[in-house]
């Protein structure tokens, strides 16, 4: 009896021993989700996602959609890479991060199809190109293979917005010097250069290096220079 008592005081012991559970926002998890945003940022400083960062981003919307669709398939394929983390042999872990990423895509690119078919047309091929999309890809494997879900989705979300706000940046510069507009196809759409004109009796003429790769190089490097000047980075 006296041998069962002591191990159940051993045990309450034990628990009372055991470290309290991690707060769901606690500071690091904050920094999961802060980081990208900034000091790791998955473009400007990690230098993953250029390609669609230059192709689909001479229009505001197309680029909103084409960031709706990047966060949604890096932070389900997070997650569920995540789950099966311990249940994929190593050797062919690759192919599966790639058929979970391509089976969200193909779900993205599925549901553009059939409620948004203009916007379909316009990023149909760039949608599909978030299969090889470094940032999706380093993720996986850089963290959800080796971080429980709530912390994957967390890594998820900061990547995610870390790549969108970058490419809506981007964006809107270029929407607004190649084609004087704002938010064209939105509610929110503006003709900038034609009510400037309108209200000086003038026109504006537009930059048309704008609408090309060249003007979107530009805009990158810009945004790369101003927050590396802010944040102290330096490449080693």
């Amino acid at each position: 009896m006296s041998t069962e008592i002591a191990e159940v005081a051993e045990e309450a012991v034990a628990v009372q021993a055991k470290e309290p559970a991690e707060p769901l926002f606690s500071k690091r998890r904050k920094r999961i989700v802060s980081d990208p945003l900034n000091e790791d940022n998955p473009i400007t400083v990690q230098v993953l996602g250029i390609c669609s960062a230059l192709a689909v981003t001479v229009q505001f919307k197309p680029t909103m959609i084409m960031s709706i669709a990047v966060i949604f398939v890096i932070v389900f394929s997070n997650l569920i890479t995540s789950i099966m983390r311990n249940i994929i042999p190593n050797r062919i872990r690759i192919i599966v991060q790639l058929a979970i990423i391509a089976t969200l895509v193909t779900l993205v690119s599925e549901v553009l199809k059939a409620y948004s078919y203009d916007m379909y047309k316009i990023l149909g091929a760039y949608v599909g190109l978030i299969i090889t999309n470094c940032i999706v890809m380093g993720r996986l494997e850089a963290f959800a293979m080796a971080n429980k879900p709530y912390d994957s989705i967390l890594d998820g979300f900061g990547s995610g917005f870390g790549y969108a706000w970058i490419i809506l940046v981007v964006a809107f510069f270029r929407e607004l010097l190649g084609g004087g507009t704002m938010f064209v196809g939105t509610p929110l759409e503006v003709d900038v250069y034609g009510a400037i004109g309108g209200l000086f009796g003038t026109t504006l003429q537009t930059n048309g290096l704008m609408v090309d790769s060249i003007g979107a190089f530009i805009l990158l490097g810009m945004i790369i220079w101003i927050q590396r000047s802010k944040n102290g980075y330096v490449e080693h």
